[in-house]
């Protein structure tokens, strides 16, 4: 059931005509460029702290590109504090985890999201050890095999100045989007989040300014 929740947060699938979806668009237009010289299939998206938007940016960023009919795969690996569930509403209690430590298949855990060409990946049970895993051979495994089953794969993880697994994931994909608050995120913060991404050879592809002022959404 549609709720005023989902509306605000999917806006990209509720209301595409707006100038917040439009936005949207255009940030897939700039990933676009930025695959010109270098594939860019998977592109993870953090922040620098927490309540900065990531996830909602995420969530309409792979609305917009399954819109372009691109097969899209979103994965929730934010597994301390998973929010894609809630966003799109799914009922499945397996996901991430239960891939990483073998106890479900694919089919088990993939979620269909506003169209046949969007599929999702919740984070599932919060584990223990969520460094570990994300840091582990079985999740390259995994983003390798999901390589050739999508065109596009986007990956929600934490903020980068709590803990480590962003780092831990930089390796991992073509491509890294750092979300920013206006006016919530601080400078200091923002530098210090990419001198760690930087740290492990990252390659951040562009930064996106995110507020509840559509004017001030933009990339960079």
């Amino acid at each position: 059931m549609r709720s005023e929740e989902a509306s605000a947060k999917l806006i990209s699938h509720y209301d595409p005509k707006s100038p917040i979806s439009e936005s949207f668009r255009t940030l897939r237009t700039n990933i676009q460029f930025a695959g010109i010289n270098r594939e860019i299939k998977s592109i993870m998206v953090t922040s620098a702290g927490p309540g900065e938007g990531k996830s909602t940016v995420i969530s309409n960023l792979a609305i917009t590109m399954a819109q372009a009919r691109n097969q899209v795969l979103l994965i929730d690996a934010d597994l301390r504090k998973p929010s894609l569930h809630d966003t799109f509403q799914l009922t499945s209690r397996k996901g991430l985890t239960d891939l990483l430590i073998s106890q479900a298949n694919l089919d088990q855990v993939v979620c269909e999201g506003t169209d046949v060409f969007l599929d999702i990946i919740p984070a599932g049970k919060t584990p223990p050890n969520p460094a570990d895993l994300l840091g582990s051979r079985r999740m390259k495994e995994l983003l390798e095999e999901f390589r050739t089953l999508y065109d596009i794969i986007l990956i929600d993880a934490p903020p980068t100045l709590a803990v480590t697994d962003p780092q831990l994931l930089a390796n991992c994909v073509d491509g890294v989007l750092l979300v920013m608050k206006s006016g919530g995120t601080h400078r200091e913060d923002a530098k210090k989040a990419k001198a760690l991404l930087d740290h492990v050879g990252a390659n951040i592809i562009g930064a996106v300014l995110n507020s509840k002022k559509v004017e001030t959404m933009a990339y960079y």
